[in-house]
């Protein structure tokens, strides 16, 4: 036999498309050839491969080798086809047998020696490669991690010999097991660490609650971010197929993929980038709002951050996705977090305090704050003034928040409340399924009425008002949204 079909995948945002590698073995001058828009890493597979034959024992064709990566307009990277490239050489010279290469995808780099070496977006690959009802074959490093993957089969090697014996008959590997789940060690801080701040925590359940957007405002020191990073500590765990796509992203980004139900919390630095922030490159990565997906986003020092970068967050706010668009790639990643964002009211921190003078022009003021767009503030469900409080409170132990466990359990009901009632937690809402979920009686629609035409609120604004007001009535029970409900949700549009 001397043409051969092994199959592989290729690397495309959170798909995996399939790649046939045809191999095939024609008489003339020894060459070896690799066809198919192969990238500079695909085109030194041929030197990796033929050591990894010979110092496997194998024999390398002294013939013209013509290799294919099909479909042949699709972009390949990477050392992912070394392993699919040298099965094809042995099959095609027929020194292995190729009745059981159509049942297998092969997806791993191969080093001099024959051993297999791990290659990156091996669960989005994984995911693909068990749709469409075949195995993956790859190399221990990336073995847990594909094996996490529901309904997958996922075979390890650790070298290109033992692998040959597997296919050949002469050994048998067994499946590969599983990542297993963080432990609970990894948790987040307890709310309970907060003390005297009760309306804060109020607030922080209504945003875990709802799915909504948060924004603390408030002088330096008052806890801002202690209460920020509570928020995922109080969220629920997310489900299997949210952990899988959060372990798919962090393999993607080049990070260790772990399979952990806790929620993610990033907090990148407000000199990041735009590209860091939600993602680029010359084959764009996922950035911070994709590695939050699932989970908390928190941007401290709001006002810092390039007004630029701040303004490519307002689509994914809406859409929970993010599509990047290259000359040669358009790739979509998932990006449904939570913001959670901190500011100081004036470039000195102290406008509104009573312990400390401001310093600060009402010109200085409102250029520190218009650095923050209207649309972006808009898209801001909750927004809260962070009070300070006194050395006395803080030394005596004042009023602390309930323990994250608590309030996790009674954002967990309120949430299967909404799943139970529309499909979705309020912040998917969207149009009349918004407006089926709030019918309100006469007195709301005046107050709502009201308020939108004397502090000039948008549309947008007024259906971000409506899902605030529909999480409170939740979270009391109650099947209506009454007027309280509203008039708390109008309160907390403060900026």
């Amino acid at each position: 036999m001397e043409l051969s079909v092994v199959y592989s995948r290729a690397s495309a945002g959170m798909d995996a498309p399939l790649v046939q590698v045809e191999t095939h073995l024609a008489n003339g001058l020894p060459a070896f050839h690799i066809v198919g828009l192969p990238a500079t890493a695909v085109r030194e597979s041929k030197d990796r491969v033929r050591s990894a034959l010979l110092n496997s024992h194998f024999q390398f064709p002294d013939r013209r080798i013509t290799v294919n990566l099909a479909p042949a307009d699709l972009p390949k990277e990477g050392g992912r086809f070394d392993l699919a490239i040298a099965l094809g050489i042995l099959a095609a010279s027929g020194q292995l047998p190729a009745d059981k290469l159509p049942q297998y995808e092969f997806l791993s780099e191969l080093a001099l020696d024959g051993r297999l070496r791990g290659s990156p977006a091996v669960i989005t690959a994984t995911q693909c490669c068990t749709k469409a009802g075949r195995s993956l074959v790859t190399a221990p490093t990336c073995g847990p991690a594909a094996a996490a993957v529901p309904h997958s089969e996922v075979i390890v090697a650790d070298d290109l010999l033992t692998l040959c014996a597997h296919l050949a008959g002469r050994a048998t590997l067994t499946p590969c097991q599983g990542l297993t789940p963080a432990t609970e060690s990894s948790n987040h801080p307890d709310l309970a660490d907060v003390i005297g701040q009760p309306l804060a925590c109020r607030v922080l359940e209504v945003a875990a609650s709802g799915g909504h957007h948060l924004l603390l405002s408030g002088p330096p020191g008052t806890g801002k971010t202690l209460l920020a990073s509570r928020l995922p500590g109080i969220l629920p765990p997310m489900d299997g197929a949210q952990a899988i796509t959060h372990a798919a992203l962090q393999d993607l980004s080049g990070d260790a993929a772990t399979l952990c139900y806790r929620r993610p919390f990033r907090q990148p630095h407000h000199s990041a980038s735009a590209a860091a922030l939600v993602g680029g490159g010359g084959r764009p990565m996922p950035g911070e709002i994709s590695l939050a997906h699932g989970g908390v986003l928190f941007l401290d020092e709001l006002p810092e951050f390039n007004r630029q970068v701040l303004e490519t967050l307002r689509e994914p706010l809406e859409s929970g996705e993010i599509t990047l668009s290259r000359a040669r790639h358009r790739l979509t990643y998932p990006a449904r977090f939570q913001l959670v964002a901190a500011m100081n009211p004036c470039p000195c921190g102290y406008l509104g305090d009573r312990d400390h003078h401001c310093r600060c022009t009402p010109d200085q003021v409102q250029r520190y704050r218009q650095r923050i767009s209207g649309p972006l503030l808009d898209r801001i469900d909750l927004q809260l003034e962070v009070q300070r409080i006194s050395a006395g409170d803080l030394l005596k132990g004042g009023v602390r928040g309930e323990p994250s466990s608590v309030v996790r359990e009674r954002v967990s009901a309120c949430q299967q409340r909404q799943r139970e009632r529309q499909g979705c937690t309020n912040d998917a809402l969207h149009s009349q399924a918004l407006m089926d979920a709030c019918q309100l009686d006469r007195q709301g629609e005046q107050l709502l009425t009201t308020a939108a035409d004397n502090l000039h609120l948008s549309m947008r604004a007024v259906h971000r008002l409506l899902r605030v007001a529909r999480t409170l009535a939740d979270m009391q029970g109650c099947d209506k949204v009454a007027q309280p409900h509203l008039a708390e949700a109008l309160a907390y549009r403060r900026l």
